[in-house]
């Protein structure tokens, strides 16, 4: 695997970016969503990642041309399962990892496949309108990561 991430000032670019709705669209990818979610987890800009974070990605969605449907951009099932398995992974760490460690760990493990949700989840359901608007759990296996 090539390393993503080298320093903690990625990190930071990448979730103040989405913050500021001035990362570039390109740069969105399926790394830098978990770069988000380990940069609001683990504390950064005051926010709370379940909380803040679908308000966040709609936005920044808006800000790039990318509609919020029930066939395209904004997931809740996908961003709150993310934050789950994201915040899970970083309690597991000793503490003062750096973001970009961690981050980089993190995508070393089967999250960091593009698909990793498909072992819970069937595609139909989790590419459902309900999937898209709200939580829906599993249905091919349970999810191990609490909710918090």
């Amino acid at each position: 695997m090539t390393t993503p991430f080298t320093s903690d000032a990625e990190i930071i670019a990448i979730g103040e970016g989405v913050v500021a709705r001035s990362l570039p669209k390109p740069a969105w990818t399926h790394a830098a969503h978990f770069a988000a979610a380990v940069w609001l987890v683990a504390g950064q800009f005051g926010l709370v990642a379940e909380r803040d974070m679908p308000g966040l990605i709609r936005a920044y969605n808006t800000s790039t041309g990318v509609e919020n449907t029930d066939t395209g951009g904004y997931h809740e099932t996908i961003t709150l399962a993310s934050l789950r398995a994201t915040r899970a992974f970083l309690s597991g760490l000793p503490e003062g990892t750096p973001l970009f460690a961690a981050c980089n760990a993190l995508l070393a493990t089967e999250l960091g496949r593009p698909d990793w949700l498909l072992a819970y989840w069937s595609r139909e359901r989790l590419f459902s309108a309900q999937a898209r608007r709200g939580w829906v759990e599993p249905d091919l296996q349970p999810l191990l990561f609490p909710a918090r």
